[in-house]
């Protein structure tokens, strides 16, 4: 990564010194990072709803099927709509990365939404469990004004529910798309300006901006880590894996791995150029495999473009007395830094 570096908090780093493909982790976690396991592991049984975000029970009731899968068309729609109006003021980057850009997304996309429902995805609101149970309650009471053409298509199921109870999953489905959304582009962009280094407009010339997501995707991606509930599915795929064992897939290892990988370690993205379809690439998996990729994964890539172009056309500058920064251990991997609009 040239003249800078990041710093992985210690767990991270003791995965990616491990040799094995397959290792266990503790008593009852097995972590696997062989590319073809991995997909036999994915194949195995169909992904539960408690291990995917979108889907987990809420307001004390099962999301139903249709339910997420209005959730997810909605907030494409208003994905879509996002990226054809003018972005927020630039001075909204500015500040500690991931979190300014997380803000700033959640403003672009979701401020046409009117009071209360807005605040659902204000970052303020969201960071404290007193407020967001407040405004919880409040848009379960009162979901504000009906606007003609206003508010997002996500905001609409908790405006239409009939009962408390549906209203209430609503607004469970409204946070964590907002919130996977916006997170996971922010670590996305965020990576990707760190790996792309000081020369970031030599960079951007040399290299499309897509190759250059793709590449973050691989050395740097957000969803590092998928976890599989254990069970007799996985037991005759690897005689390490027992059937009271759950199973830690890392992407995060496979994209870094010397069996897949030319100079694995080296931020390429010309490697991209004459690639089709990237996510049909062996010992890739940035979003999943079929029948468990991410609900948001064709969300992710565009916006996170779109947010690099304002970032990159407003001359954003890493603000670091090193020339290193720290990953910690959370569920996104995202590289923490301050930044400043220049322009």
């Amino acid at each position: 990564m040239r003249d800078h570096s990041v710093v992985y908090a210690p767990r991270i780093q003791e995965l990616l010194a491990r040799e094995e493909k397959v290792f266990r982790i503790d008593a009852t976690t097995v972590g696997v990072s062989d590319c073809d396991l991995m997909a036999e592991i994915v194949a195995a049984r169909p992904v539960l709803s408690t291990e995917r975000s979108v889907y987990k029970p809420a307001a004390g009731a099962d999301i139903h099927h249709d339910s997420a899968t209005r959730t997810i068309r909605a907030l494409g729609q208003d994905v879509m709509a996002g990226i054809r109006t003018p972005p927020p003021p630039a001075r909204g980057l500015s500040g500690a990365w991931p979190y300014a850009p997380t803000s700033y997304l959640r403003r672009w996309l979701f401020s046409s939404d009117p009071l209360p429902v807005s605040l659902l995805s204000k970052r303020g609101v969201t960071r404290s469990d007193t407020l967001s149970r407040i405004v919880d309650r409040t848009v379960t009471v009162w979901p504000g004004p009906r606007t003609e053409g206003g508010g997002t298509a996500l905001a609409e199921p908790i405006r239409e529910a009939s009962g408390t109870r549906d209203r209430r999953q609503a607004i469970a489905l409204y946070r964590r798309a907002t919130a996977t959304l916006c997170d996971g582009v922010a670590a996305l962009a965020g990576n990707a300006l760190w790996l792309m280094g000081p020369a970031r407009e030599q960079e951007r010339a040399r290299a499309d901006l897509t190759a250059v997501l793709w590449e973050t995707l691989r050395l740097l991606p957000p969803a590092w880590m998928l976890f599989r509930k254990g069970g007799d599915a996985y037991t005759a795929l690897h005689p390490e894996i027992r059937p009271t064992d759950n199973v830690a897939l890392f992407p995060l290892l496979m994209h870094r791995h010397p069996d897949y990988w030319s100079d694995p370690l080296e931020f390429r993205p010309g490697r991209w150029d004459a690639v089709e379809d990237p996510e049909k690439t062996p010992g890739f998996m940035p979003f999943g495999y079929d029948g468990a990729r991410c609900w948001a994964k064709h969300l992710v890539v565009p916006l996170a473009e779109r947010l690099l172009t304002v970032a990159l056309d407003n001359r954003l500058v890493i603000r670091s007395p090193r020339q290193d920064a720290e990953v910690p251990l959370r569920s996104l991997l995202s590289v923490r830094f301050e930044a400043e609009i220049r322009a």
